[in-house]
């Protein structure tokens, strides 16, 4: 039987649209030019920043990350608030409490994601980002690191993201259940791909993450 549920972040509770729009403003670029050179990334299985480097050649994430604080500093630049978190999230998470179901927020956020995630008091047990564990997935010690702070083996465990390739697939190596959600750039990307079939379910939103646990038990 499931006993925690556990959520990535970006594109699966945040939806990260305001995200990629500052950062088209901060390049020069549209945000139509910019959404499609990251489709493209990610069609091609490649990261966000190599989209930043197409419509900006040379491009360098560090310094132009310290270039934007120093000219910003009070912005929200590449942050985001509860103004940002998709709509089905309060209620499915919280239903999802209500049945008993332990609640994990775990995903690849920097440090201060975390107190962003914390102001929204959200329905969940905990949360946690990857700077703060020092590892990110897919590396299986991420996983690991969630086996651990839920308590419970890996089996009885739903991993909830928007990825084949840092969700789905690392999370069911490491004997986790896994709901690939069709929702974001790379969610609906992946769940055409054939891999797509290796999770337990392909949702269109949170609120399908109920009944699937009743399926499952």
């Amino acid at each position: 039987m499931i006993e925690a549920v556990v959520f990535d972040v970006g594109e699966t509770l945040i939806n990260e649209q305001r995200i990629w729009q500052r950062w088209a403003d901060r390049l020069g670029v549209t945000g139509f030019e910019l959404m499609g050179a990251l489709g493209g990334m990610a069609a091609m299985d490649r990261s966000h920043s190599d989209a930043f480097r197409l419509v900006r050649p040379g491009f360098d994430l560090d310094a132009e990350m310290a270039s934007w604080e120093r000219d910003d500093p009070d912005g929200p630049r590449n942050h985001f608030d509860t103004a940002d978190l998709y709509p089905d999230v309060r209620d499915a998470l919280a239903a999802i409490r209500a049945a008993g179901r332990q609640v994990i927020i775990a995903g690849n956020q920097p440090k201060r994601a975390y107190d962003a995630l914390v102001a929204m008091d959200l329905p969940a047990d905990s949360v946690h980002t990857s700077e703060g564990w020092g590892v990110s997935k897919p590396d299986p010690a991420f996983f690991a690191r969630v086996a651990a702070v839920a308590g419970r083996a890996p089996a009885e465990i739903l991993y909830v993201g928007d990825r084949l390739d840092n969700d789905v697939l690392p999370a069911a190596a490491a004997g986790m259940r896994t709901v690939l959600l069709r929702r974001g750039p790379w969610g609906y990307l992946h769940a055409e791909r054939p891999r797509a079939a290796e999770a337990d379910a392909v949702v269109d939103d949170l609120h399908a993450v109920l009944p699937l646990l009743e399926r499952l038990a």
